[in-house]
């Protein structure tokens, strides 16, 4: 007999000590739609297949952005993608956005078990989408008298039940990634369409004509959060940041990715190469010549000069590519055999 169970159901059964039978069942993780989603949900078949076919025509970059805002504005929840689909419509969408609140505030009982875990748990979950794509600390979430203790027991519920992630950082340079639980995680919520509802950054975006512009640059770098937890499938291998903490010389990498022994940084950014400092520290300490910049530009590869004298490979895709991760992965893998000019060519 085939069982499915799913949502909250699942959840309360685990909690009521349910023995798994080990090796009979299979996860599978829902996420919100990812862009390439997003795109056959609207109808966009053609950007679809310019998307996935890795061949994005000079006319098609524009467009592409545009619907790439439109999907980090409203996010992927499937509701909301579906009413949007129809009427084209962001005002429309507010009842549901709503309604997703009211819904996960609603099952806070199945999730606590007393009444002032309820209130923190309550709490929490309206103070994430204001402190999503920060890093948080647990004593006093949110503005709260809250401690530590109690903040860190009720995000770690809500990571398990996927409405929310926590994002650990890492000052290791080579496999095996191992996150540093003791320093500050970011936040990453389930969908970047709830947190421009609710933190009101929707007519922001609506109007700024870069998305990597808005909100100190958080809400780009969430949207990349969530097309790449989406495209790892894993709970077991997490999506981690790099960190430097020295005296004078701190750095960041938004996320750290493992392409078969190598470690490669992925940037999120707006600004021109030379002001990717914190990547230039990284690739400094790496044996490898190759990093990504995730930005609103064309796809071009550029070959970079750190002041060491060292050279790097800085690939640099457009938003709306990071869904197409087979992309990057045939630039690494032509990296591994061909100088830049060859597999530049090559992908042209």
């Amino acid at each position: 007999m085939h069982v499915i169970a799913a949502c909250s159901l699942l959840k309360t059964l685990i909690d009521k000590h349910l023995i798994v039978p080990v090796g009979r069942v299979e996860y599978f993780y829902l996420y919100p739609f990812t862009f390439d989603e997003f795109l056959l949900a609207m109808g966009e078949e053609k950007m679809y297949e310019f998307l996935i076919n890795n061949e994005v025509p000079s006319f098609a970059h524009q467009p592409l952005l545009k619907w790439f805002q439109r999907y980090t504005l409203i996010g992927g929840m499937p509701e909301i993608v579906r009413l949007f689909a129809e009427t084209q419509d962001i005002l429309q969408l507010n009842t549901v956005y709503e309604g997703l609140l009211n819904s996960y505030l609603d099952d806070v009982e199945k999730y606590t078990r007393n009444a002032t875990l309820r209130q923190v748990l309550r709490h929490c979950i309206r103070s994430a989408f204001f402190e999503a794509g920060k890093r948080i600390k647990f004593q006093g979430f949110g503005n709260s008298n809250y401690r530590s203790r109690e903040v860190g027991e009720v995000l770690r519920t809500l990571e398990k039940a996927m409405l929310i992630r926590l994002i650990y950082p890492t000052t290791q340079v080579k496999l095996p990634l191992m996150p540093n639980f003791k320093k500050a995680p970011k936040l990453q919520v389930l969908d970047t369409g709830l947190i421009n509802y609710f933190v009101g950054l929707q007519e922001e975006l609506f109007r700024t004509p870069q998305i990597d512009m808005v909100y100190e640059v958080k809400v780009s770098e969430h949207i990349v959060g969530q097309e790449l937890v989406a495209q790892i499938h894993s709970q077991v291998r997490p999506l981690v940041f790099w960190t430097r903490e020295k005296k004078q010389s701190s750095a960041e990498i938004d996320f750290l990715l493992s392409f078969h022994s190598q470690i490669i940084p992925v940037e999120v950014k707006a600004g021109p190469v030379g002001k990717l400092r914190s990547l230039h520290l990284f690739m400094d300490s790496v044996d490898h010549p190759f990093a990504i910049r995730v930005y609103s530009g064309t796809f071009r590869i550029d070959e970079v000069k750190i002041p060491n004298g060292k050279r790097f490979k800085l690939i640099n895709l457009p938003f709306y590519q990071i869904v197409n991760w087979k992309k990057v992965n045939s630039i690494l893998e032509g990296g591994l055999n061909y100088e830049l000019r060859g597999f530049a060519a090559n992908i042209a």
